[in-house]
């Protein structure tokens, strides 16, 4: 076990959200080369000659080849998704009131590609830790993103008809359940993390608990939101702010499941340091790419409402750099991720570098 004084250090120091958001953009390099941060400046080159990426629906075939077998990215993707499933649909029962619980469980088990969760237990198994320390956690960030996708789509906020190819929640259960079912998601993330995390020394699930909240709150998803919204329609809307937006509303929760993963997996302070490097690049590579797609697929091949961004006059990366420099911008998030990777053993990281891989290639 580790001593509760390295843990107490964690809760001071795992947080890119305990320091003010800097007023520089850290997207800023692509007009201004002096701004460039340093965790975009690694020079190792990651060849993609050993990665080839074939989508198909939910699924990715990614194979990352090592030096003794290839890496089954398609097989991990529908065990892991298997083990994850299984657990939210045990975890979300149908209780009384019943129809609250239909909702929750109508959004939570809607589908999805589970990147979350499966970065939480890659995460967790690169460090040394087994995939069960993962599961609950791994089920509480997935209950906090569907949450937000279920308030994402009201109509006070982005008016979505369409979720994972289904109607959105308030279409099928109205506004008043939907917002109830995505608060009911929020509280319930936390006791299921909290109550069903087994094997784990008590003050790292502290510590998770602690990273997850203030990655939600009003110093992460909830203060990317809001900035979302009242950035919507504005024509003066640069890089820096959309960098602030897509830094908290999206890369915040996709780099607490990373760094909930590594903490309940045993990780040392620099282990989860690296994998938090790793995890910030991949959500921002994660909305570039949603971006892209935004305005290169039609709904049907998303699943959602394609060229909503364009419709209400959104900012996005395509619209700020132009197409092409937004997929350049893309490329380079991912290359400079999986750098982050390099000191790890690499059949333990292969999952994580196959995800990367899959979040830049995919196709919805």
């Amino acid at each position: 076990m580790r001593s509760m004084n390295l843990v107490d250090a964690w809760v001071q120091n795992l947080s890119i959200f305990k320091q003010p958001c800097p007023s520089k953009s850290l997207v800023g390099f692509t007009h201004h080369p002096r701004f460039e941060p340093v965790f975009l400046k690694s020079r190792r080159r990651i060849s993609s000659h050993g990665v080839s990426a074939v989508l198909t629906g939910e699924e990715a075939r990614v194979s990352t080849q090592r030096d003794d077998a290839p890496f089954n990215f398609n097989a991990y993707v529908v065990e892991k998704a298997n083990h994850v499933n299984k657990a939210l649909d045990d975890a979300v029962a149908v209780r009384n009131p019943p129809m609250i619980h239909d909702a929750m469980r109508y959004s939570l088990l809607a589908g999805g590609k589970r990147v979350r969760p499966m970065l939480c237990i890659a995460a967790c198994e690169i460090v040394g830790g087994p995939q069960s320390a993962a599961i609950p956690a791994a089920c509480a960030v997935e209950m906090i993103h569907t949450m937000s996708l279920i308030h994402d789509d009201l109509p006070c906020m982005d008016n979505d008809d369409l979720r994972r190819g289904k109607p959105t929640n308030h279409k099928v259960f109205g506004k008043d359940v939907a917002v109830l079912a995505g608060d009911a998601l929020l509280a319930f993330a936390f006791e299921f993390m909290a109550t069903a995390t087994t094997g784990v020394a008590p003050e790292r699930i502290l510590a998770a608990v602690g990273e997850l909240a203030k990655a939600i709150g009003t110093e992460g998803l909830v203060a990317g939101q809001v900035v979302d919204l009242n950035c919507t329609g504005d024509a003066n809307v640069g890089l820096d702010t959309l960098e602030f937006i897509h830094i908290h509303k999206t890369a915040a929760l996709l780099e607490a499941s990373v760094v909930l993963g590594a903490i309940l997996g045993g990780g040392s302070s620099d282990q989860i340091e690296k994998l938090r490097t790793f995890a910030r690049k991949i959500g921002l590579l994660l909305q570039v790419v949603d971006d892209i797609l935004d305005v290169t697929k039609s709904s049907e091949e998303l699943g959602k409402t394609a060229g909503k961004d364009l419709a209400v006059d959104k900012t996005t990366y395509p619209k700020l750099l132009g197409l092409d420099k937004a997929v350049e911008f893309a490329e380079k998030l991912n290359e400079e991720a999986k750098a982050q990777l390099a000191g790890f053993d690499p059949s333990k990281a292969a999952p994580l570098t196959a995800l990367a891989d899959y979040i830049a290639h995919r196709q919805n």
